[in-house]
């Protein structure tokens, strides 16, 4: 195998460690056995990672599938059937020498082959290279992938082109030779999970349809004025007979949802707080799904619940609502001088209006609508089929 070098003043001599970046990307990949994805945070992020483990389980039938990741993303992970081991650590393992090298033990015991560095930072691409994998696949350097240090801890680089984080993750597989771009989620559902969502919408006397608000987010940039929601909520409840649900994570949130609540008319009732797993249940039985770029809206796309996405300062190419029958929404969104300030540059968010969220909402129940009818259609006309044959007496 031919080594290409890259200079790098901490580690003069990269080849020593294993530090550097191969030319080949051929057979000796598709041959992976044990293939460690990382994907640390965020949850949003890890989430449209998911499509890459499904694609490796049809694609590898027969390989060790491990992922590691931090604690609020492992819970939606956990079960998955296509996983084979979950590792989990934390944000202060990196804080801890002793921590830090602990988890790379842990995985060098599992011994992975392969990795692909879902998260293109210092610190994802510093544990596939604790691994001891021989192979530690990632992004060469970009605005968003490929960042910090990564391109010399991983040796396995490629240039994605897709825009959107599910179809890079996808791409990234053609160094395994997998040109496979089916997007899969196939979240598990547990019965605890199921039980609490049934008991929660029997309390309140809430049956379907109905839609969900989710009032929060990361980033104050990423933030929905409450009244704005309301007024959402308002018109779903007036014009669809759809009332709303307002989900919540912490104190601050919960005061966003309870006025979202105060200012609905009556058409919307505020969540108990809930885990991310029990929120994927709550979402799941769902109609509509309505937030902004945050976990809670891309667990919703990979449920199949319809989504509208409201997309503030990063590209709506690369973290719209996944998928041809969810809408996202983007007025405005930050030049590239002031991406530094994408936490908490509000404008873009801002500048989208209750009109159009209240556009994309009619845009999806329209569909659903007309989804019903032709079911329905379907269904008279089997009836119809069943009744009239000479087999039926």
């Amino acid at each position: 195998m031919q080594s290409s070098l890259i200079f790098c003043p901490f580690f003069p001599n990269l080849q020593a460690y294993g530090l550097c970046c191969s030319r080949d990307h051929g057979s000796l990949l598709s041959m992976a056995k044990r293939i460690l994805i990382v994907r640390l945070s965020a949850i949003g992020d890890s989430i449209l990672s998911v499509p890459v483990l499904t694609s490796l389980r049809r694609n590898f039938p027969t390989a060790e599938i491990g992922w590691v990741t931090e604690r609020a993303s492992a819970q939606l992970i956990q079960g998955h059937p296509a996983l084979d081991q979950l590792f989990v650590t934390s944000k202060s393992t990196f804080k801890n020498p002793r921590d830090l090298w602990e988890l790379g033990k842990q995985l060098r015991q599992w011994k992975p082959d392969t990795t692909l560095d879902l998260q293109g930072l210092t610190k994802s691409s510093l544990i596939a290279w604790l691994s001891g994998a021989k192979n530690r696949c990632g992004f060469h350097y970009g605005h968003f992938d490929g960042r910090e240090l990564s391109t010399w801890f991983n040796n396995q680089l490629f240039q994605a082109d897709a825009e959107h984080i599910v179809d890079r993750g996808l791409e990234m597989l053609g160094l395994l030779g997998v040109h496979d771009k089916r997007v899969e989620f196939n979240l598990p559902e547990m019965k605890q999970d199921t039980e609490f969502a049934d008991k929660v919408l029997q309390s309140i006397h809430l049956k379907s349809p109905f839609a969900i608000v989710n009032v929060g987010a990361g980033w104050p940039s990423k933030i929905w004025p409450s009244d704005r929601y309301a007024s959402v909520a308002k018109h779903l409840g007036q014009l669809w007979g759809v009332p709303s649900l307002v989900v919540w994570s912490g104190e601050q949130e919960r005061t966003a949802a309870e006025q979202v609540i105060a200012q609905s008319g009556g058409f919307a009732q505020l969540a108990p707080s809930t885990t991310l797993t029990q929120l994927r249940s709550l979402i799941r039985r769902s109609c509509l799904f309505i937030g902004s770029d945050t976990g809670p809206m891309h667990l919703s796309v990979a449920v199949g619940t319809p989504t509208v996405g409201m997309i503030g300062p990063m590209p709506i190419q690369r973290v719209r609502p996944y998928g041809a029958h969810n809408v996202g929404i983007q007025k405005s969104r930050l030049p590239e001088s002031k991406l530094s300030d994408r936490r908490s540059d509000c404008v873009p968010m801002l500048s989208i209006q209750i009109e159009d969220v209240i556009l994309a909402c009619d845009t999806i129940m329209h569909r659903l609508d007309q989804a019903r009818a032709r079911a329905a259609q379907l269904s008279d006309t089997s009836e119809t089929a069943l009744i009239r044959s000479p087999c039926i007496q």
